[in-house]
């Protein structure tokens, strides 16, 4: 597996996947029904350094970007998401981003990582444990989950 930064040209292979990570509304809190243009910016926008890891066929399985969590004084605290397409889900790839991203968000001069609103039942939430974070508190029920109702967002941070 490669993980690069990602080029303009790959949104179209990555679009496919965040909408249907995002209409699923199991893992994000991003609304559904964003249209193409507005999820393009959210996610390659200025300021995001984006990266997509590419299988050995060259086909793109997932992306991440890191970003400044807020700016100013606290500009040294990164912010990121992931995705991974959900037909390569348990293939490693998760870890791999967050390794990479990680690693870039330390070299890129950030001192700290947090992750806003982290739902409660995301599978991820195993993986940032194990990667170092901790949960600094969890909103309870603060998302409308499609399976189980009612569930809690947590804010997870962990430093570099």
């Amino acid at each position: 597996m490669l993980i690069r930064e990602a080029a303009a040209e790959d949104w179209p292979r990555i679009w496919p996947f965040r909408r249907r990570i995002v209409a699923a509304a199991e893992t994000y809190t991003w609304d559904p029904d964003t249209p193409e243009d507005a999820a393009r910016a959210l996610w390659m926008g200025p300021g995001k350094r984006v990266y997509v890891a590419e299988d050995d066929a060259g086909a793109v399985v997932g992306s991440a970007y890191v970003t400044p969590n807020y700016g100013g004084p606290a500009a040294h605290v990164a912010n990121a998401a992931f995705m991974v397409d959900p037909d390569h889900a348990g293939q490693g790839i998760g870890r791999a981003l967050a390794e990479h991203i990680l690693d870039a968000a330390r070299a890129q001069g950030y001192r700290a990582m947090v992750f806003n609103a982290v739902v409660d039942t995301n599978p991820a939430v195993r993986l940032w444990l194990s990667l170092g974070f901790t949960i600094l508190g969890t909103i309870p029920d603060a998302y409308e989950h499609p399976r189980f109702g009612t569930v809690g967002l947590h804010v997870m941070y962990r430093p570099l």
